[in-house]
């Protein structure tokens, strides 16, 4: 589950589970996910700034395998799996549309579709001291949705090296790389830092409408992969 709420400018949208401490994608959470960013959407002012962040040790270790494998069988573990896939593109149509700067304080792992969650974000600042960046599948074997690969694309320079060579980011080195904004020593310096860049984003009070539209315009592909 999630939970969303608003401090001063900001809305503090945090990744919360007592059963699942990797916070990996499955319906629920998607679905929660999806009603927290309509809720942003709605309430959204030209002072406004979304922060996601994520109780833990994890920020979002990506779909949810073992909810796909209580399928019982691998047709039905892989057509969950399509689901999960098809309901995180509208969460991510929803972050690339929104109407103020969004800002992920990756406080630990962010895997495969939780780096991907992390990176449709306008701006993402990490924890140093432990967790990665990582995009697994070809050490696991298996293929990119197609728009996997338009975010990664769009937002690290460097795609070939961690879609192809399966590359574990860490924190100084995706700053130094253009993916992370910045790195800090503690999962609440990332937190804090993210509250504070939001805050600054916020000051700006630019027209939500016009950002949205430009952020678009910024990642053509992207958008495209969501049609």
């Amino acid at each position: 589950m999630c939970t969303l709420e608003k401090r001063g400018s900001l809305f503090v949208l945090t990744l919360t589970s007592e059963t699942d401490e990797q916070h990996r994608l499955n319906p629920t959470l998607l679905s929660s996910l999806l009603a927290a960013l309509s809720q942003v959407r709605s309430q959204a002012t030209a002072g406004s700034a979304l922060v996601t962040a994520a109780q833990g040790k994890f920020f979002c270790n990506g779909f949810d395998f073992r909810s796909a494998q209580a399928a019982g069988d691998q047709p039905g573990a892989r057509l969950r799996l399509r689901r999960m896939s098809d309901s995180l593109r509208p969460v991510l149509a929803a972050l690339l549309s929104l109407p103020v700067s969004t800002v992920a304080a990756v406080s630990g792992h962010a895997a495969a579709a939780g780096a991907v969650l992390a990176l449709a974000h306008d701006y993402v600042v990490m924890r140093a001291d432990r967790g990665v960046l990582y995009m697994p599948e070809v050490d696991l074997g298996i293929t990119l949705p197609d728009y996997f690969a338009a975010v990664s694309r769009a937002k690290i320079a460097a795609a070939r090296d961690v879609l192809l060579g399966g590359k574990k980011v860490r924190a100084k080195e995706a700053v130094e790389m253009g993916i992370v904004h910045s790195a800090h020593d503690s999962a609440e310096g990332a937190v804090e830092a993210a509250m504070r860049l939001g805050e600054e984003l916020a000051r700006r009070e630019w027209v939500g409408d016009a950002y949205a539209e430009i952020r678009k315009s910024l990642y053509p592909e992207v958008c495209g992969a969501w049609v």
